[in-house]
């Protein structure tokens, strides 16, 4: 994606912690509608002048390096072909004005950004041309859905392997309640899920490895295993019984932190919709 130059001028300096960088995507009023996006970058002479706003922009407060998508060229049909991404360093004209509170995730913060007439070299433009933004961010959103399908493998494995133990350890009419068909029920599910999760994000990441095109893989893996998370973390509220609903136990945070992964890089709606367009484009279920 990138030029020479920008993976020389980036990618060691992040790679040992000294710039930390984030992407800006979401914008007040669009949510995952991402070409109906109000943030431009007009060119003036050998600059960019940026104006807009973001919101729901992860590490931004922590980070002086942002993957901008903006509009290039407001005017263009489609859309998208008038799309860049602008790899931007604060400075002034930037404004970042609050961190948004949040039900779960409270590791990272999530910030409403805003520019304001400020100016960025015409270098920073990612990649040679202007207009393949959203190329450009729709593969990288590809590896975002793969990195939010683990994530949910790691809430529910977590909540099931505290259920397990607590399973174990609590008794209840004499023997551990895990022997009560309708708790062992829930395990029987919440692994079976876990299992099934996992092995479709394998899947997915093998694709996306090979150089093949992934999204609907990608897709189909961020909308299972979130969506199983969820129901993991539920059902480990469900056999913690009141316990569950206790800050002493870590299965309240699971089921707190579970939705984001519902809907992060693009809601599971938008993974429906990119699952069936593709399964029309190619014509085919086989792998």
């Amino acid at each position: 994606m990138g030029r020479q130059d920008q993976k020389d001028g980036y990618l060691p300096r992040m790679a040992t912690g000294e710039l930390r960088a984030t992407m800006a995507l979401t914008e007040p009023g669009g949510g995952s509608d991402l070409q109906a996006m109000r943030t431009t970058a007009t060119r003036d002479g050998d600059d960019y002048v940026i104006n807009g706003s973001k919101t729901w922009i992860s590490n931004a407060r922590r980070s002086d390096l942002i993957a901008l998508l903006c509009k290039t060229d407001p005017a263009a049909r489609p859309k998208h072909k008038g799309v860049s991404i602008l790899l931007v360093e604060k400075g002034p004209g930037f404004t970042l004005s609050r961190d948004l509170p949040k039900l779960g995730y409270k590791g990272v913060e999530s910030c409403e950004i805003a520019f304001e007439q400020m100016r960025a070299p015409a270098s920073c433009l990612l990649g040679a041309s202007e207009g393949t933004g959203f190329a450009q961010m729709m593969r990288g959103l590809e590896v975002g859905r793969l990195q939010v399908a683990g994530r949910a493998l790691g809430v529910g494995r977590a909540a099931l392997e505290d259920s397990l133990r607590y399973a174990q350890e609590r008794e209840s009419f004499g023997v551990p309640i895990w022997k009560h068909q309708s708790i062992g029920n829930y395990l029987a599910e919440m692994v079976t899920k876990l299992t099934a999760a996992r092995q479709l994000t394998l899947y997915a990441a093998r694709k996306f490895d090979a150089g093949q095109r992934a999204d609907m893989e990608a897709g189909m893996a961020k909308l299972f295993a979130s969506e199983a998370a969820m129901q993991i973390a539920l059902d480990a509220v469900r056999i913690h019984g009141g316990y569950g609903y206790s800050t002493e136990f870590d299965v309240e945070r699971y089921f707190r932190d579970a939705p984001l992964m519902i809907v992060g890089e693009g809601t599971n709606e938008i993974q429906r919709n990119v699952i069936a367009r593709q399964l029309i484009k190619r014509g085919s279920v086989a792998p």
